[in-house]
This record gives C-alpha cells, structure tokens and sequence, in this order.
C-alpha cells in the first residue's frame, strides 16, 4: 500500500473497528468501516476489502456458532436469496437507483425508529414459506442497492429466534451474497494484486476485532443485543439515504 503511516493506521483502526462491530453484531462491517476505505484507497482495493473482509469474518464466525445453525430452517433463506439477486440486478437497470436507495433508506429508518420504541420485542409465527420470501427480498435488495442482510436480520429478530439462533440464519446468508459477489468480481478481473495486498494488510487488525467482538457479544444479553441490531439498521438507512 502506498499511503502515508498515519493512513495506514487509519486504515487499520478502521479495519480493527470493523471487525468488533462484527464481532459484537454479526454484520455491519462494510457500514462501519467504508467511509474510511473509499476516501483511502483506489476503487478496485476499497471494493475488495468491502467484500473479502465481510466474508472472511463470517467464515471464522460461523465456525463460533455452528451450534446453533440449523439447515432445515436456513435453506429457505439461502434459496430465495439465490433467486432474488438477479432479479435486483434487473430492477437496478430499469428504475431511478438513487430514488429506489432513498426509498429503502426511509423504511430501515422508520423500522428501526418505531422498533427502538417499542419495549416489548414483537414475535411472528411463520414458517419457511415465509423465510423463502424474505431471503428472496433480501436478494432482490442486495442485487440492487447491496444491502442483502438487511431484510434476513430484521426478520431473524422478528421471528423471535435467541441471538445465537439469529446470528445462525443472516450470517450464512450474508456470508452466500458476499461469495456471489466475489466471484462476480474475479469474472469481471476486478481482483488485482494491489487490491489483493491492501486487503491481507487489514486481515490482523480485523481478526483481532473479530476477537474482541466475541468476547463482548458474550456479555451482552437478548434486550442489548436486539437494540444493537435495531441502531445498526438505523445506521444503514441513514447511509442509504445520505
């Protein structure tokens, strides 16, 4: 990386961040640390990093809550995911993009607004029609405005599913988007050698977040942790929206 030492550690605090969000919530590592790394690096390193990283941690992560994955119950998800993707792709061409992002952008805020006041967490009862709809929603979304595990984590939360149960659902499915897409980015020769080099420079700092997140997802109980996913959602319809 040819960046003055003061952004390299920038970017390294960024990338460290990252990985504690992560840690903590499951996702949200692109929505914390992408400010920093598209003002830093070049196009093609920025996007590497905002997708390798994401699925890197969700590999080690999953390997920390394989106890609480359950096939039967996230097979709809990733199915409808699958489906759903290429179908945003194909909205994406024919609607006004910057219209359709404010869009989302407004119901994450209001969802996340009206949820965050709500003291008593609502449950639905549904079953894996239902789960197969949501994954192809967030597929569609992803397709189009990138934010696949939007629509998969509020439903997770919805079903009313313990946070490890939860984690065991959106982090998969995160985890199948972020694979689709680095492929699509290595068909489109978008992974080139000083993309890969910015990228392994990050790979300790944001492991040793990753570290630190487990360990404070660990005190955190069922009410924080939903109210965690609740402002991070916010978060991200704010950044959609601006």
């Amino acid at each position: 990386m040819s960046l003055e030492p003061g952004s390299i550690a920038l970017l390294l605090m960024a990338a460290f961040i990252g990985g504690t969000v992560s840690g903590i919530t499951g996702f949200a590592f692109s929505l914390v640390t992408a400010g920093v790394v598209t003002r830093l690096l070049p196009p093609s390193s920025a996007t590497l990093i905002l997708v390798a990283a994401p699925f890197l941690l969700q590999v080690v992560s999953l390997v920390q809550f394989r106890h609480a994955l359950q096939w039967a119950r996230l097979w709809p998800f990733l199915v409808g995911g699958v489906l759903g993707i290429p179908v945003g792709v194909e909205i994406l061409k024919s609607i006004d993009a910057l219209g359709f992002r404010l869009l989302i952008g407004c119901l994450l805020i209001g969802y996340s607004i009206v949820m965050l006041s709500i003291r008593r967490p609502v449950q639905i009862n549904a079953g894996a029609p239902a789960d197969g709809v949501v994954g192809f929603l967030g597929g569609v979304l992803g397709g189009s405005t990138g934010f696949a595990g939007a629509l998969p984590t509020i439903w997770a939360g919805l079903r009313g599913w313990p946070k490890d149960e939860q984690r065991a659902v959106f982090q998969p499915y995160i985890l199948l988007i972020q694979f689709l897409t680095l492929v699509w980015l290595g068909v489109q020769g978008a992974i080139t050698l000083p993309a890969l080099v910015s990228f392994m420079a990050c790979v300790p700092a944001m492991l040793a977040g990753l570290w630190l997140g487990w360990r404070l997802y660990g005190r955190v109980d069922e009410h924080g942790f939903r109210r965690i996913v609740l402002w991070l959602l916010l978060l991200s319809g704010i950044t959609l929206v601006i």
